[in-house]
Formats: C-alpha cells, structure tokens, sequence
C-alpha cells in the first residue's frame, strides 16, 4: 500500500504488522473509530487474538496517530503509530498474573472474558511488567473500516507471510480460503 497518512480517516482502517525491536510480532487493524482487532505472533502471549477491543483512537498531529485501551486482563496498551515513517512506539503495561501465568491469556480473548477477569482477581496485578518498545512496519493494507474478515481466525505459522506476500486477502480484502 502506497499512502501518506493525513487524516484520521487516513488511519482508520488500515491493517499492520510490525516487529517490535524486541522482535515480538504484532498484527492489529483500526478497525474504525473507537475499535481495534490484533494477532500476536511472537513474544510472551504469541497466539492470543481479540475483535473488537473498545479503543480511544486520536490523531495526534498529522500522521500520527494515538491508540490505547485496557483489556480484561488488566493489561494497558498505549500505541504511537508514525506510518508515514513506517514505525510506532508501543508500550504494553502487563499485570503481574499475565507475567507469571501468559499461557492463560494465549486464546481468542472474546470467547473467555470470564476466564480473563477472573484470572484478574485471583493472581497478583502489581507490580506491573511495562514493555516499552519501537517497531518497525512490515506491512500496511486498506482492509476498509469494519471489515470481520481482517483479524477473523486463530494465528497460525506462516500467516503473516500469507498475508505479506498476498496469498490470505483478495482484491476486496476478504479471506481467501474460509
């Protein structure tokens, strides 16, 4: 995708992965104006995925762009995206349960928020594990605003080169093989 990114309707929709310098991998897309779908390939919760994260998303200044939101795990996300340069700079604030116990949270959070606050309660939340972290953008596609079809299944080896190397998406952007 070749863009500059202006306006905040610039930024909404858009679909990214990027590798933190740390070299854990994320896929997120703007869903729209107050909602976010992720994918995590690597790192301490490689596998988990969420649709439809409640978000606060504002545009800074043009083309850059400010995410953040809590989870029912407890976890703060704040996300300073710069996709004219082709990087963001993250910062992840872990619970000290998903530090000590990240296999519970590796699974399609919308199907266990239950299992989610509850783990919440029943483990230590402070002190907090703060990740701060550039990243540098693999890939940007114009998936439209409110696509389901972006963030739609579990991640699994080799997605994020189906998805780079146009194998996963059509030209509408919807999922190939569903």
């Amino acid at each position: 995708m070749t863009k500059t990114f202006k306006t905040l309707e610039d930024f909404l929709g858009t679909h990214f992965i990027y590798t933190y310098d740390n070299g854990w991998e994320y896929e997120w897309y703007a869903k729209n104006d107050h909602t976010v779908d992720y994918r995590i390939h690597g790192g301490m919760v490689a596998g988990r995925w969420v649709t439809d994260q409640e978000a606060d998303i504002v545009m800074l200044t043009e083309g850059i762009y400010k995410i953040s939101w809590t989870e029912p795990t407890g976890t703060d996300v704040a996300l300073d995206f710069l996709p004219n340069e082709g990087k963001l700079h993250g910062t992840i604030f872990f619970p000290k349960w998903v530090e000590e116990h990240p296999e519970i949270t590796v699974t399609y959070q919308n199907e266990h928020i239950d299992l989610m606050e509850s783990s919440r309660e029943k483990y230590d939340t402070y002190p907090k594990l703060v990740v701060p972290e550039f990243a540098k953008i693999a890939y940007m596609g114009d998936a439209g605003q409110n696509n389901n079809d972006v963030i739609s299944e579990a991640p699994y080896d080799g997605i994020v080169n189906d998805i780079r190397e146009g194998r996963y998406f059509d030209a509408q952007y919807h999922r190939v093989n569903k």
